[in-house]
């Protein structure tokens, strides 16, 4: 974008946020009174003169009047800061669409560039005919506003567009602009039970149904036409979603296998009501005329099956839709689509041409009036109205994401320990080599390890019966409902080979007859791991049995790369980089025993759990590790920014495509030659080590456990009912070993210190420029996709650290035996930000990207009382004083610093 648009979009965005700003001082007013509304501007001019060079007193001003504060008063005050975010947020999502202007990252620009390459056609082909793109949302606890905010600004965005669209309605618009602000200020922002893993799933299937309906009929078509540029005669839908959400067990007892099949019913169900919509606007666009283009025998033939199969649609449609086939079809498959409804939501078996056991059946019948289209001239009808059916049905299906299972590989190992005790076998005592020789044994062995009257513990029960119930989910809805399942933890090749032992209990898994129902996804998740995920997929793939069912999953692997465990073990630059090495280690171990590879890359919201723009950290990977497929979750609050407004989720799913397609076709071998690489590799080998001795220095530290704990509210994290699943692993002791990656990013980032984003990166630099590789860092920063992604994450860390308002924490909270570590923290923050702006020539962090820098600005003005607070709340409470109003008080702090922040883990 020019930097005179640039400037307009920046202007416009400051004017809305500013006329928002406003409106709000009226409904604080109007709601409680004019003494609010100077209460915050006090608040707000202190805080500004404080950031900007006032009077050196500011500061302390601020904190004298904020700490004298009664609690009648915090709660209005912390709410009226957490609303302008959630009003500030908006107006950027919003004005962020005005800077989605064509760019060379988009598809079209990737599809010339490929055009231009003049590739080998069978390998183009190749790649194109197996695109698939899937978007994984999580269940993870991030997203701390509540469902009821997040629809209340989803209409303030549309009213945001309208405003800019049509000024001459101006005044209507902030008519309801203003009683959009009442409806959130009396909204209560805090969840006051946790929510359950079917409530979780509404949440999910709100983005999905709104990306069905308003994003993918033009989206895939979008696609589908840069596709056929590249391989004419394919055709291929690459998006698809997938969900955990009511499948991911992994430290979440109250997920139950009941509640899954609960969850897969409800999404077949919203499913299926879309697609029945879809299939009524497609009858409508379908007034082909048999008089005019006559249609083919298989689908004359396919309508005198369906006539016989349904007669009462026959006797209700023959008059209306004489002489128009199509529209007759159109009302079968919809007579289908409704049976198959009624027979989700009874748990009856399919009737064989009376509903649709699954998609497949529903193309089938699609196809049939494709092929008939184009027997009668009606090509672009077959690729337009048609075409967008058929691809809806295939990037969506009947429950709009694929689900999978994840499950701790302890939970099998007890499960496996418990079953083959029964037969006599000592499993818990055998080496994990051992294991493997047994289980293989019992996957080739026809008789069970229990039967339907086996008593049983209740893990190993709860364990089992998971399996089963993904036995009838596939039974009931087809085998794509759920199609993987993830091991956390894996550690050695009998984690996944118990699991296909338990698969085979289930019925899931035939040896004998090649039959593997299921994936089997390790997940290497630690540094250790990762540095022996190539040994572990060399011993999977080297055993015969497993080689089987890997053969009867169309002789693909799938491997999830931890990025969040390995990050809080080893810090980001390790974490990073041994995910960086372990691809191409397991693209050539894949490549040895002639299996393809399909990555999950298990990013998170943040930098610090493997967040950032997705498009760059594609393009950045390991040469020939992206062959056609990928997966990638999302969660949190990254959900909503990237999914929540339909521009902007069409742009990132174009750029998710685009970036897997460029880096299939044109980074299949590597840019450079093997003397350049063995340089970088040596240079990186050398930062990562120094970064992992410095970050394994803090968190080895006695000292860092009770200064994270004091420092930082991830105690009462627990509190807010953010997600279904506990903060803490069963049966932790309270450490940090056990503490889950999401609370340890999100206790960081509540206080300024975002630890887990850049700690290490300093003095891993430092120490490589002063081994003699600064010019190859210096080479390395100017033409690797890999170290610029990875600097731009950690520069974006580095401005939204302060530690400034960290030392109000230290100083209020941490015991004075550990607070020297915030000086290791600033000297750490100071060293990483001098050897960035070093590597990347900015004299200021973000001084390539003004609009972002001055937006940061801004916001702490506006964060920081709610961080004095939050300290001040704090202190109070764990001083022994109590009360409704003081927790409430507190948790709108931590609700109202995730919205400033824009992150919470």
């Amino acid at each position: 974008m020019a930097h005179e648009d640039q400037t307009r979009v920046d202007d416009r965005l400051r004017s809305d946020i500013r006329r928002l700003g406003n409106q709000l001082g009226d409904a604080l007013v109007r709601q409680h009174g004019q003494e609010l509304l100077d209460l915050v501007e006090k608040v707000r001019a202190l805080g500004k003169s404080s950031r900007r060079g006032g009077t050196e007193s500011a500061g302390d001003d601020l904190d004298e009047l904020l700490v004298d504060l009664e609690l009648d008063d915090v709660i209005p005050l912390v709410r009226a800061f957490t609303t302008y975010f959630y009003l500030a947020n908006v107006a950027e999502q919003v004005h962020r669409i005005e800077t989605l202007a064509p760019d060379d990252r988009d598809l079209p620009a990737t599809v010339d560039r490929i055009v231009q390459a003049h590739l080998d056609e069978v390998v183009v082909k190749d790649v194109v005919s197996r695109l698939s793109v899937r978007p994984v949302f999580t269940a993870h606890p991030t997203e701390a506003a509540r469902r009821s905010i997040l629809n209340k600004t989803r209409i303030l965005a549309d009213l945001i567009e309208a405003r800019i669209d049509l000024p001459e309605d101006a005044d209507s618009i902030d008519s309801r602009t203003a009683e959009l602000i009442d409806q959130i200020w009396q909204t209560d922002e805090l969840r006051h039970e946790k929510p359950t893993p079917v409530e979780e799933a509404r949440s999910a299937l709100y983005y999905l149904v709104q990306l069905a309906e308003n994003v993918l009929p033009d989206l895939n078509e979008t696609i589908h036409a840069q596709l056929r540029r590249l391989s004419a005669d394919v055709s291929v839908t690459p998006l698809s979603f997938g969900t955990w959400v009511g499948g991911d067990r992994d430290g979440n007892p109250g997920l139950s296998p009941e509640m899954t099949l609960e969850v897969i019913a409800q999404e077949h169900e919203r499913g299926l009501r879309h697609l029945i919509t879809v299939i009524e606007e497609l009858a409508e666009e379908l007034s082909i005329s048999e008089r005019l283009a006559p249609t083919s025998e298989e689908m004359a033939h396919s309508l005198e099956i369906d006539r016989q199969l349904l007669p009462d649609v026959w006797n209700r449609e023959q008059k209306r839709t004489a002489q128009e086939p199509y529209r007759l079809k159109c009302s079968y498959i919809h007579a289908r689509l409704g049976n198959t409804v009624e027979r989700v939501r009874t748990g009856a078996a399919s009737k064989s041409g009376v509903d649709y056991p699954s998609p497949d059946e529903l193309l089938a019948d699609l196809e049939i009036m494709d092929r008939s289209l184009r027997s009668s001239r009606g090509d672009l009808i077959a690729d337009g109205a048609l075409g967008r059916v058929i691809r809806v049905v295939n990037t969506s299906g009947f429950q709009l994401a694929t689900m999978d299972i994840r499950e701790h590989a302890a939970a099998h190992s007890r499960a496996m320990g418990e079953l083959l005790a029964r037969v006599g076998i000592d499993y818990t005592a055998a080496n994990p080599l051992q294991r493997v020789e047994l289980l293989e044994q019992e996957l080739n062995n026809p008789r069970p390890l229990a039967g339907a009257t086996t008593l049983l513990s209740d893990d190993t029960t709860r364990t089992l019966d998971t399996f089963t119930a993904i036995r009838k989910a596939q039974r009931r809805y087809g085998k794509q409902v759920i199609e993987s399942y993830i091991v956390s933890m894996t550690e050695s090749a009998s984690d996944i080979l118990a699991v296909a032992v338990l698969a085979k209990e289930a019925g899931l898994v035939d040896l004998d007859s090649s039959v593997s129902k299921i994936g089997f996804v390790p997940l290497v998740e630690t540094i250790d791991d990762l540095r022996n995920s190539p040994q572990l997929l060399d011993d999977l793939l080297g055993n015969k049995s497993y080689r089987k069912l890997v053969l009867a999953n169309e002789n693909t692997q799938e491997v999830m790369l931890g990025y969040s465990d390995s990050n809080k073990v080893g810090g980001i630059t390790t974490s990073q980089w041994e995910i960086y090495k372990a691809q191409r280690m397991m693209r050539n171990i894949a490549e040895k025993h002639g299996v393809r590879l399909t990555l999950f890359h298990g990013r998170g919201g943040t930098i610090g759990r493997g967040g950032g723009p997705a498009h760059a950290a594609i393009l950045a990977q390991p040469f020939g590790t992206v062959d056609a497929t990928i997966k990638i979750t999302e969660q949190g609050e990254v959900i909503s920014d990237k999914y929540g407004h339909p521009g902007i989720a069409k742009r990132n799913l174009e750029l998710l495509v685009a970036s897997v397609l460029e880096s299939s076709l044109l980074h299949r071998q590597s840019r450079r030659t093997k003397d350049v690489l063995d340089r970088w590799t040596e240079a990186m080998e050398c930062f990562s080590e120094a970064a992992y001795q410095k970050y394994r220095s803090l968190v080895d530290d006695p000292s860092l456990v009770p200064y994270f704990l004091a420092s930082t509210p991830v105690e009462e994290l627990g509190r807010l009912n953010l997600g279904s699943r506990p903060s803490r692993r069963p049966g932790s002791l309270g450490g940090i070993e056990d503490l889950r990656a999401i609370p340890w990013v999100f206790g960081w980032t509540q206080t300024r210190q975002i630890v887990p984003g850049w700690y290490g990166v300093g003095t891993g630099l430092n120490t490589a420029r002063s081994a003699g590789y600064g010019d190859v860092f210096d080479e390395m920063a100017a033409e690797w996709s890999y170290l610029q992604t990875f600097l731009s994450n950690v520069e974006m860390t580095l401005a939204k650290t302060d530690l400034d308002i960290a030392e109000r924490y230290v100083s209020a909270l941490v015991p004075s035996e550990h607070r020297w570590l915030l000086d290791e923290l600033r000297t750490e923050s100071d060293l990483a930000t001098i050897e960035v702006l070093t590597l990347t020539g900015q004299k200021n962090l973000l001084d390539s990207s003004p609009l972002l820098q001055r937006t940061l600005t801004v916001r702490d003005i506006y964060l920081d009382p709610i961080n004095y607070l939050q300290v001040s709340l704090l202190s109070r409470s764990r001083s022994g004083e109590e009360g409704p109003e003081l927790d409430r008080s507190l948790l709108l702090t931590i609700n109202g610093i995730a919205a400033g922040m824009r992150n919470t883990g």
